[in-house]
């Protein structure tokens, strides 16, 4: 079936196009035909959604905005929704892969994952929600594998910066890594930070959902990891971190998740050491730190109820003091903002019994970037749609339901990444 998908009418149709996120994922592969890999036999790609008049205006606005004025003719309008599944079919029939862009994933993403899979196409997201991600690997990883089809979430943001950067740290030590922490640190310029409510709402109702998810993992019944090395002590939810000379707390994304998931895949099924992981933020001085526990707890209880969260969503920008809204960032915003995740490991050197003694090695690394949901994350999902079409021998023998490490661990994910703007480092190495 994966062979049967590359010889499609589209390579890559980029579903919810005229949406917030979607219309810079439209401009994001636009940019492919740039490189060299597209250059020569071009790229073979659509819009997808509701409105074919939405569609046809952000192709203008990306005709307009990149000078490239035959993406109004050579990019197809494939007219579908998410609540018709028969449109749907059709989408995918036409598709190699489907880049899908339509969130929440918990109210959207089933469908499109389902058409997908019954029709042979492969299927990227961006989201950040852990029980629909979790909820997919359990209905379809069996019928995927059956079909050769490479389903992969958190193909943004959340998550490719923590699951590839894990594997960078575990990639770039000479010894064996078995214990990693990242903290992630956003900047801004004078014009201020802002989001689309769009995920403000994933967030809301995720944290509404959370005993759903502990009934989902109890279904999963995942078989726990053996500790290799020193078992790694998890931070308190708020703590002063001399790593990186700030107050940091748990991260709340599903960064953690996605990588627990890559390090059991790479553990079960190419028998490689599994890397214990946590997920920290860093939010700056004790100012920043009463502000954030105040949000927090009315957050929280507002999320738990459901006149709260209907008054969250209504009204994003007054409970997010501005930081998420209708209208998302401007553009000036977006230019000036910017992204960087530190990476601390730890590990034994070549010929050492992690199980014996302490650990003999550190390293740092760090990946970087710009804005992180409008700009990093269009990089981040177009490059893992490109890893699919161009290094298919280097995915995983079978199809199947995949977190980023998992699926794209053998291929050239992270050069292309770093050609495009998000940089992989190593910091320092040196001996404890």
């Amino acid at each position: 079936m994966a062979t049967e998908a590359a010889g499609r009418q589209y390579q890559m149709v980029v579903l919810g196009a005229s949406g917030f996120t979607g219309q810079y994922v439209v401009e994001e592969v636009a940019r492919l035909l740039d490189g060299e890999e597209f250059k020569g036999p071009g790229l073979r790609w659509a819009v997808a959604g509701r409105s074919r008049e939405k569609l046809e205006d952000v192709l203008r606005r990306a005709a307009d905005r990149m000078a490239k004025p035959q993406l109004k003719s050579d990019v197809g309008v494939i007219i579908c929704d998410v609540n018709d599944p028969p449109s749907l079919a059709e989408m995918c029939k036409k598709a190699s892969v489907v880049l899908d862009c339509v969130g929440p994933y918990r109210f959207f993403g089933e469908p499109v994952v389902k058409a997908c899979v019954e029709n042979g196409a492969h299927f990227l997201d961006i989201s950040g929600e852990p029980q629909f991600l979790e909820g997919m690997y359990l209905k379809y990883d069996s019928l995927a594998a059956e079909k050769g089809v490479y389903i992969v979430g958190s193909t943004g943001f959340d998550s490719i910066p923590a699951d590839m950067g894990v594997l960078f740290t575990r990639n770039s030590l000479k010894g064996t890594l078995t214990a990693v922490e990242s903290f992630l640190s956003f900047k801004s310029g004078p014009s201020g930070i802002s989001l689309h409510d769009g995920t403000w709402q994933s967030a809301v109702y995720g944290v509404a959902d959370q005993g759903n998810l502990k009934n989902l993992r109890k279904q999963l019944a995942y078989k726990r990891l053996p500790v290799i090395g020193r078992k790694l002590k998890r931070r308190g939810p708020v703590f002063y971190s001399n790593e990186v000379k700030k107050y940091a707390v748990l991260f709340p994304g599903s960064d953690a998740s996605v990588v627990r998931r890559t390090q059991r895949y790479l553990h079960e099924h190419l028998q490689e050491t599994p890397v214990q992981y946590s997920a920290y933020a860093a939010i700056g001085g004790l100012g920043s730190v009463i502000t954030l526990m105040i949000a927090g707890f009315f957050f929280f209880l507002f999320s738990k109820l459901s006149c709260g969260r209907k008054l969250l969503i209504k009204y994003p920008k007054f409970f997010s003091f501005g930081y998420f809204s209708a209208e998302g960032p401007t553009q000036k915003q977006m230019d000036e903002a910017s992204f960087s995740m530190t990476f601390f490991g730890e590990g034994y050197s070549e010929g050492q019994d992690p199980q014996q003694g302490k650990p003999n090695l550190k390293i740092c690394t760090q990946v970087s970037g710009p804005e992180v949901a409008y700009v990093s994350t269009p990089i981040a999902m177009v490059q893992a749609a490109a890893t699919i079409l161009k290094e298919p021998e280097s995915l995983p023998k079978r199809g199947g339901v995949f977190t980023p490490g998992a699926a794209f661990s053998k291929t050239k994910l992270i050069e292309r990444l770093d050609k495009a703007g998000i940089n992989f480092t190593v910091i320092s190495k040196s001996d404890a």
